[in-house]
């Protein structure tokens, strides 16, 4: 017996115990803190439950300016559901002129469709709290460049020119005012998103707001400021509140349903292949601590769809190590060593792997494209599922294949499930 292999190999064994206990239970030693896995992964609104808003836009733009639209209803409605404090909102398109909105954790469901559905509101505050002008003044607001230099440049109204000329010029000959006394605040549905300093009267009626900005920054600034200048009409087409209760419920049958699989499928690794068996578990157990992981470093949100996705995928995985193992079975059969039909057979198996794993793929890659909603959250856990089980089958298990065949210094073909 190799005794630096078994070494390893209990290693390794026990490293794997250790990660899944503390996936499961978190870690608090020495300083170092580790919550579990289910206080660490975000809950889709399918399973903490929350509300479900889709608005379309009733308006008869086309093209550019259609998309122009749509993008200024959802920085409004980002900004609305940032003043709510929750946390992983969806806001996306859907279509031509429809926003979908998920709002996971909300329970006061009648106040976030209110203040999500109601008009914007745009105002321009001088530093008596008087009214200067109002969105429905701004004809345009985009980004131009001094230099390399962005600044957001406003278009108004002849109607709001002479009000804004006698506001900024009044403020203007306020030099020796503290800055607090010279600015007017732009305010959407009462919050401040940008207190420029008059420097100048302004008569012409395009007034510009410079500052330290970048590209993206003032990009946000002008949709903000166009979305109160323009207002879309938007009709609530379908609405659902989803209880909290209903999701721990589905949470709750979806993890027994998979702890019970996973055992009953690690039994029969074990009662069919014996020694690679085990190893496919170990494999298994790796693949299922590396999927999470990958999850909450890229916080995702994990849906009732993403969870079939990746039981779908742990079926991958372990279909890629029965491939293997039945490669090896039949080397062995043939005569060959365990140690040589370990390395014929996987390499025999790598193919048939790929292709298996590489046709899935793109299939996930094609969902996520044109999917929306639930369907890219299966998507993107299919595709991590598919990636980490192509990783754990050719690497971790290979490894540990080898190990075992170095401790079986007797290379026992029962052990490796040939009678």
């Amino acid at each position: 017996m190799n005794r630096r292999s078994l070494i390893t190999f209990i290693f390794i064994i026990l490293f794997v115990i250790g990660g899944a206990y503390t996936a499961f239970f978190g870690l608090d030693m020495g300083g170092v803190s580790i919550s579990p896995l289910t206080e660490s992964i975000n809950q889709g609104l399918d399973l903490q439950g929350g509300v479900y808003l889709v608005y379309e836009a009733d308006t008869d733009s086309t093209g550019a300016q259609l998309d122009r639209e749509m993008e200024q209803v959802i920085e409004i409605f980002r900004l609305r559901v940032d003043s709510l404090g929750l946390t992983e909102p969806v806001i996306v398109r859907e279509g031509d002129d429809r926003v979908r909105v998920e709002l996971p954790g909300v329970e006061e469901a009648e106040d976030a469709i209110e203040m999500i559905g109601t008009t914007a509101r745009l105002e321009f505050i001088d530093p008596d709290g008087d009214l200067v002008i109002s969105g429905n003044d701004v004809t345009d607001a985009r980004v131009m460049m001094d230099g390399n230099r962005p600044y957001v440049s406003l278009e108004l109204d002849s109607g709001a020119r002479e009000a804004f000329a006698e506001a900024t010029g009044r403020l203007s000959q306020l030099p020796e005012q503290p800055i607090e006394d010279r600015i007017i605040e732009i305010v959407l549905d009462g919050e401040v998103i940008s207190a420029p300093t008059v420097e100048d009267r302004i008569g012409d009626g395009r007034p510009t707001i410079s500052g330290n900005f970048t590209i993206e920054s003032a990009s946000e600034l002008a949709a903000l400021i166009r979305a109160g200048a323009l207002p879309v009409e938007l009709e609530e087409i379908r609405t659902s509140t989803i209880t909290a209760t209903l999701g721990e419920f589905a949470l709750e049958r979806s993890v027994q349903a998979a702890v019970i699989g996973i055992s009953l499928l690690m039994l029969f690794m074990i009662f069919i292949y014996r020694i690679p068996g085990l190893v496919a578990d170990i494999a298994l157990t790796v693949y299922i601590l590396l999927v999470f992981g990958v999850i909450v470093l890229l916080n995702a949100t994990v849906t009732l769809p993403g969870i079939a996705a990746l039981i779908l995928s742990i079926g991958m995985a372990v279909d890629a190590n029965v491939i293997i193992f039945e490669r090896i079975k039949e080397d062995i059969g043939t005569g060959k060593t365990v140690r040589v039909a370990i390395e014929s057979g996987f390499k025999r198996a790598f193919k048939t792997i790929l292709d298996a794993n590489v046709t899935t793929l793109i299939a996930g890659v094609v969902l996520y494209q044109f999917g929306t909603g639930p369907i890219r959250g299966f998507a993107v856990l299919l595709i991590i599922g598919i990636l980490c089980s192509m990783f754990t089958a050719i690497v971790i298990t290979r490894l540990l294949l080898r190990l075992a065949v170095k401790i079986n210094t007797r290379k026992s073909k029962t052990l490796f499930g040939l009678k």
